[in-house]
């Protein structure tokens, strides 16, 4: 069957998400490994790979701008190029310092990748079909970031190759955006039409609530991935049991993606979130009761990334149910923003609870963060219901 050309633009934009999600897994434990046989401290080792997510946060308050004066494709042109770049660069000079600096540059590029391909993908999907678009994205992006680590063991034969290949496919799915058409976000008007701040204002007013799936959704990625493995192997799992326990997140985040994205434009997003984050609490609490089980873990990881695995993509298109489209661009803006700060407060307030906490499980902090988001959903449906309520 013949793909119309919005068809072959929707897919464009998946296939390079999911080279831009391939790059991200596989360069994380490639870098952390390469470190790691070199005699790096894990202290540095952990403070290198924050270099990606400070790059979002110092690009964030300057992409918005260059997009609605350009356009989509120029700005994904700029953050592919850099990110294939970045990679090339990688095998030139191995210095901490200089990785570090292509991580952010990465992060630059990365952010400037996706916030171009979200906002056109959330302002061009059809009215219904929002859901299964955005999961589609999702889930592009999660099984590259899950084939990504699989790369990393070709640094047996050399330690360049995997930066070669990584490099030469994120050049390849690069040029496919020659082939689509530019556009613009939605002009803006009224009040969105003052300075960025007020913008950010309003685009928080209505919709806050969703960005705090994003937020959580990077505090359960980072803090799982950067420090279960440590809390588990003091309890001696095993370093095996902990990659089967983290596979089975990322695989049941995969297998839900589009049926939950596909439910919240029938049911509505708000439910399947609520939903999503208190299976969620209840199944990392009752991991907790039975961490000691690899098997059982494995199991209740499966189901929590079942559950919870797909907060990113669903945060985004809670937003844009919410906020008018000329806000879009400025919504997505702070799904990454949101996303950011949860990634780099993971690893914080996780590492300093498992030095406080000390003989509490590491789960309970993840079962905690998902209960007071859920709080946070109930109390916005509650207090949304009474104006409605009131102005009926």
């Amino acid at each position: 069957m013949m793909l119309n050309y919005e068809q072959r633009k929707f897919w464009i934009l998946v296939v390079i998400v999911s080279i831009s999600g391939f790059s991200q897994g596989m360069l994380m434990p490639l870098i952390s490994v390469i470190f790691e046989m070199d005699g790096v401290s894990s202290t540095l080792n952990g403070l290198n790979a924050t270099g990606i997510y400070i790059g979002t946060l110092l690009i964030s308050p300057f992409i918005e701008q260059p997009l609605r004066k350009y356009g989509y494709k120029p700005v994904i042109i700029a953050g592919g190029a850099l990110v294939f770049v970045s990679l090339f660069l990688f095998p030139f000079w191995k210095s901490v310092m200089f990785w570090f600096v292509l991580r952010m540059l990465i992060g630059i590029g990365d952010h400037a990748l996706h916030f171009s391909t979200q906002t056109w993908i959330t302002s061009d999907a059809e009215k219904g079909k929002l859901g299964k678009s955005m999961s589609i994205y999702g889930l592009s992006f999660g099984v590259g970031f899950a084939v990504g680590p699989l790369f990393v063991q070709l640094i047996k034969f050399s330690e360049v190759l995997p930066f070669v290949i990584s490099s030469a496919l994120c050049l390849i799915a690069w040029s496919l955006v020659f082939l689509v058409k530019n556009e613009k976000p939605k002009a803006l008007t009224g009040d969105a039409n003052n300075s960025g701040w007020n913008r950010y204002r309003l685009a928080f007013k209505y919709g806050w609530i969703a960005f705090l799936p994003p937020f959580t959704y990077g505090f359960l990625e980072s803090s799982l991935n950067a420090l279960f493995p440590v809390y588990a192997l003091r309890m001696d799992l095993g370093v095996t049991s902990v990659s089967f326990a983290l596979a089975a997140f990322s695989i049941g985040a995969i297998v839900t993606q589009i049926p939950l994205g596909i439910l919240g434009d029938k049911i509505g997003r708000s439910k399947v979130i609520i939903g999503g984050l208190s299976l969620g609490t209840i199944l990392f609490f009752i991991c907790s009761l039975l961490e000691h089980s690899a098997m059982a873990v494995t199991v209740f990881f499966a189901l929590a990334g079942m559950s919870v695995g797909s907060l990113f993509s669903m945060g985004i298109t809670y937003m844009a149910d919410l906020t008018p489209k000329e806000l879009l661009p400025t919504g997505n803006l702070l799904c990454g923003i949101f996303f950011s700060l949860g990634s780099l407060s993971g690893p914080v307030f996780g590492g300093l609870y498992l030095q406080v906490a000390e003989g509490i499980s590491f789960l309970l902090l993840i079962a905690a963060v998902l209960f007071l988001v859920l709080c946070a959903n109930l109390f916005y449906r509650q207090t949304s219901a009474k104006k409605v309520a009131a102005n009926q």
